[in-house]
């Protein structure tokens, strides 16, 4: 089942038991928005076109977007260079065609490959952008506005909404523990705080963990002028819902889920589009990587970390649990400056 209309409250930020706390204080006269944008993409030109519109719309601009082309084979490679050339902040970096498309960790792979042609040092804040969205004119502006008044926040997005036959956007139900797939905006010091992405299957879903870890807030807020139109279903991006369904229950499984969590997300998710079907597929998923015992994330502390997390979240419910750890971040220390964003070393203390 879908929520309908973005909700009027935002989610709050996110916390951690046992991790330092990211910065509580900061120079409220520097307000640093310089940001990258990186967007992985593969014959997107349904879509992207759009994508780049409301970008080019923002009331703050990225200083600059790096559009990873991962081979495509339709109008893609066109409509970017048209895009190169109307708008200086957009680069292109070309890849060659790996056969088709390739999510998980074939998103991270072309994430790095424009990441490795900046000096990251350069930005304040850093976003893994997919390249099926519409944004409100002002949404990165207000994420920016948000972290610079809340240096303990290390990721944060709005949610994504899907637009019906009946021209109805509703909610994909998506957690408020972590910045969204789509939409992964990072203060640089926290990102490089966490040593950036995995380079596997569930890679948003580890980082947010990771960042309450560390001591920093992972957050994804729902509140009007944050709503992000997806104009492809989530998980739906590679041979359809079914087989996204099952990488997802895959991905529960490499990152540490345990079986108990993984039957309660998936008749959770079997009450939305498509229904009983999505939440079965998650099920199969995790049951057919149990069977075949394929690797797990290989960090001890941190499947540690997230176990107990996820065990918390059953008993107590996600909303106090992750209310609970947020307030653990907020008193465990205040962090000086250095975990400030008034320069772009992204240094932590």
């Amino acid at each position: 089942m879908f929520m309908e209309s973005p909700m009027s409250s935002p989610a709050t930020s996110s916390d951690a038991t046992d991790a330092p706390a990211a910065a509580a204080t900061c120079d409220k006269a520097q307000m640093p928005q310089r940001y990258l944008l990186i967007t992985p993409c593969r014959d997107e030109a349904e879509y992207i076109e759009r994508t780049i519109k409301s970008v080019g719309a923002q009331s703050v601009v990225p200083t600059k977007w790096i559009i990873v082309d991962d081979g495509s084979t339709d109008d893609t490679p066109r409509i970017l260079a048209d895009a190169a050339a109307k708008f200086p902040f957009i680069e292109i970096v070309n890849r060659k065609d790996r056969g088709r498309r390739k999510v998980g960790p074939g998103v991270i792979e072309a994430f790095y490959a424009g990441l490795d042609t900046i000096d990251l040092a350069d930005f304040d804040y850093v976003c893994k952008f997919d390249g099926d969205l519409i944004l409100p004119p002002r949404y990165f502006e207000i994420l920016m506005t948000k972290m610079e008044a809340d240096p303990q926040i290390g990721n944060l997005s709005g949610k994504t909404y899907i637009r019906t036959a009946s021209d109805r956007l509703v909610s994909e139900r998506m957690g408020d523990e972590n910045a969204i797939g789509p939409s992964k905006f990072y203060r640089v010091a926290c990102f490089e705080d966490i040593g950036g992405f995995v380079h596997e299957i569930s890679w948003d879903g580890i980082d947010g963990h990771q960042c309450r870890r560390k001591g920093w807030i992972a957050s994804s807020i729902d509140e009007p002028d944050l709503v992000i139109e997806h104009l492809r279903p989530q998980g739906s991006s590679e041979q359809g819902i079914w087989t996204g369904r099952m990488r997802w229950g895959r991905g529960k499984y490499f990152m540490g889920s345990s079986i108990t969590y993984v039957l309660a997300v998936s008749m959770y998710r079997a009450f939305e589009r498509p229904f009983f079907i999505g939440g079965f597929g998650i099920l199969c998923g995790y049951l057919m990587a149990t069977f075949r015992k394929l690797p797990r994330y290989n960090d001890r502390e941190y499947r540690k970390f997230f176990r107990r997390y996820e065990f918390r979240s059953l008993f107590f419910g996600k909303r106090r649990t992750l209310d609970r750890y947020n307030d653990a971040i907020r008193s465990t220390r205040a962090v000086g400056p250095d975990h400030c964003n008034s320069n772009a070393t992204g240094s932590t203390s």
